[in-house]
């Protein structure tokens, strides 16, 4: 897995950049920010690398000073500037992925994640506590992450899920319902599969917690591990083989796909 700077170093990679072509198309922070819709203010914050492009900043500059998609390839970056530095180079491979694999036991997994969901859940009042800006960054990284469910080629993606995953109401039944009604969405895309642990197993192989799965188009497998102790990423035998044939296991355990739809449909009118 290739190594990535830090969020702030990309973030001040792309100000540098934004400044070049802003004094070669001879612009002022000023006039950039009244062509784009954003404020001088704004505009030299980006540059500075102290905060990163909303919206369609990128695609406005990039448009406005003529710099011919380089601005909006750097931008790309900025999307998991706001996760942890060591966890980069995991978003960057799955974002081209062949494979990825998840079992979850107790929130619903950030790729099946309303925006609404997500946000309550990074919302959270206990340890680690956000700031607003915080929150905003690691929203916009999630859903930059759920591109990889509509890309063209697809890949291959399941899901595990304990049932309390689905039922638990982060942020509020009023939220929980559209989020189920989401996962359904997505349950029916034909190359995304998703099972539910059946409630009355008595055994079952994950009990040591939930993980994710990668396989690169390179044919390279990485495993994912995130934990109360901290998180970590495997990418060595046998440790690697463990996951891979406990993932399998599961997927045996639970409800086949079509009786997992039916309970999740279940869950969405109950």
């Amino acid at each position: 897995m290739h190594s990535s700077g830090q969020g702030a170093s990309n973030a001040a990679m792309f100000g540098g950049l934004l400044r070049f072509y802003r004094e070669q198309a001879g612009l002022s922070q000023e006039s950039l920010g009244a062509r784009i819709g954003f404020s001088k203010s704004q505009v030299a914050m980006v540059e500075r690398g102290e905060r990163l492009p909303r919206g369609d900043f990128v695609a406005r500059a990039d448009e406005a000073l003529h710099a011919q998609g380089a601005l909006v390839a750097a931008g790309s970056k900025l999307a998991f500037s706001h996760l942890a530095s060591w966890f980069e180079p995991f978003a960057e491979e799955e974002a081209v992925a062949f494979a990825r694999h998840q079992y979850e036991t107790h929130v619903i997994p950030g790729l099946l994640q309303t925006r609404e969901y997500a946000r309550a859940v990074l919302s959270n009042p206990y340890p680690p506590v956000y700031d607003d800006e915080e929150i905003q960054g690691r929203l916009e990284a999630r859903m930059e992450r759920q591109k990889l469910l509509a890309r063209n080629p697809a890949p291959d993606i399941s899901f595990v899920l304990e049932l309390s995953a689905l039922t638990r109401p982060i942020g509020g039944r009023a939220l929980l319902r559209p989020q189920i009604e989401h996962i359904i969405e997505i349950a029916r895309l034909r190359h995304v599969q998703i099972q539910v642990m059946s409630p009355d197993r008595e055994t079952r192989v994950g009990l040591d917690g939930p993980f994710t799965l990668l396989d690169t188009k390179e044919r390279q497998q990485f495993a994912y591990i995130e934990g109360q102790g901290g998180s970590f990423i495997i990418d060595a035998q046998p440790q690697l083989g463990d996951l891979f044939g406990k993932y399998g296991i599961l997927r045996a355990q639970a409800l086949d796909p079509d009786e997992s739809l039916k309970l999740i449909e279940q869950v969405a009118t109950g």
